[in-house]
C-alpha cells in the first residue's frame, strides 16, 4: 500500500498552489486532526504516544514546501478494547467528513487490518493499523492501534528556514 503522505498530496494536488501557513499553525491543525481520530477511537482508558507533529520538507519544493506528520500510537489495553476502537473510528469517519479509500488487511506478514482516509474538508489523510494477535501474526507482544496523520504540502512563509524545523 502506498503511502498516507501519497494521499495527502494528491488531495492538494488540485491545480491551485499550496496555502501558505506559519509552521506552528500547521503543527495545531495537525495535533486538532490527531484529536479528531483519538476521539473517534474513543478508549479513554488507553495509553498514548506523546511525540507531536513533525515538519518535513516536500520534494517538489524543498526549501519553501513542507507537509506534517503525526505518527502516535493507541495501547495498553486489551485487544478486545482496541478491536472495538478501531471499528468505531471506521465507522465514525465517514460522518466527521473523512472518505476512506483502502480498508482491510495490509501487505505485512501479519496481515494487520488498516484503513486509510482523506478528509474532504482539509488537505490531510490518516492511515490506521490495528496491531493485534491473529493467525497469521501468532500472538502480538504489544498490541495497539498505529495512526499516521499527513497533511498535504503547505507553502511556509517568506523568511521560515525549513532547515532549522522539526
Amino acid at each position: 500500500m502506498d503511502h498516507p503522505a501519497d494521499a495527502a498530496a494528491t488531495h492538494e494536488m488540485t491545480g491551485a498552489k499550496p496555502t501558505v501557513l506559519d509552521v506552528d499553525k500547521a503543527r495545531e491543525k495537525a495535533k486538532a486532526v490527531s484529536s479528531q481520530i483519538y476521539d473517534l477511537i474513543d478508549i479513554p482508558s488507553a495509553k498514548v504516544t506523546e511525540p507531536g507533529p513533525s515538519i518535513v520538507p516536500c520534494d517538489q519544493d524543498p526549501e519553501h514546501l513542507y507537509k506534517t506528520e503525526h505518527p502516535w500510537s493507541v495501547y495498553g489495553v486489551p485487544e478486545d478494547e482496541l478491536k472495538a476502537g478501531f471499528q468505531r473510528l471506521r465507522d465514525g469517519l465517514p460522518g466527521k467528513g473523512w472518505k476512506t479509500w483502502p480498508y482491510g488487511p495490509n501487505k505485512s506478514r501479519a496481515k494487520a487490518l488498516e484503513l486509510t482516509s482523506d478528509s474532504t474538508t482539509e488537505p490531510f489523510s490518516v492511515d490506521a493499523q490495528l496491531w493485534v494477535s491473529s493467525p497469521t501474526a501468532g500472538h502480538e507482544k504489544e498490541p495497539m492501534i498505529v495512526i499516521t496523520i499527513v497533511s498535504g504540502c503547505w507553502r511556509a512563509p517568506k523568511g521560515t528556514d525549513l532547515s532549522t524545523q522539526y
